[in-house]
């Protein structure tokens, strides 16, 4: 089997100790994550992958060469339906993804609470 190049990734960051880092790996190497930038720095002696993560403030830049940018669009924005599929998931329950985009709305019952007071608004019917 051959492995497919995927190109590479440089990301320059502030270290504390070491100042400005520039460091070049593999495109599979290098991810953004919840703030941050995670790169493979190497592996332990059971072979586990060793990630840095480094936070958003600390990269001046990550510079990636890409076979195109539209490819390279498109899996992003397939990582964000994902995240967006799961997160609805979670928030709503399983049910939340049934005609998503329809507009539809489940028959439930609808509460309103009053921001300020935090008790249940009434309805201007119900006055």
């Amino acid at each position: 089997m051959v492995e497919e190049d995927l190109g590479e990734a440089t990301i320059v960051y502030e270290d504390p100790d070491e100042g400005t880092v520039e460091k070049t790996v593999q495109n599979e190497h290098v991810a953004y994550f919840q703030d941050h930038w995670m790169v493979k720095t190497g592996e332990d002696e059971q072979g586990r992958d060793t990630v840095r993560r480094i936070p958003t403030t600390k990269v001046h830049y990550v510079e990636r060469t890409v076979e195109e940018f539209q490819d390279e669009m498109k899996t992003f924005r397939d990582q964000v339906q994902s995240f967006t599929d799961d997160l609805r998931s979670k928030l709503l329950g399983e049910h939340g993804s049934h005609g998503r985009g329809s507009g539809e709305v489940e028959d439930e019952e609808v509460y309103r609470i009053d921001v300020e007071s935090g008790e249940e608004a009434k309805d201007d019917d119900e006055e």
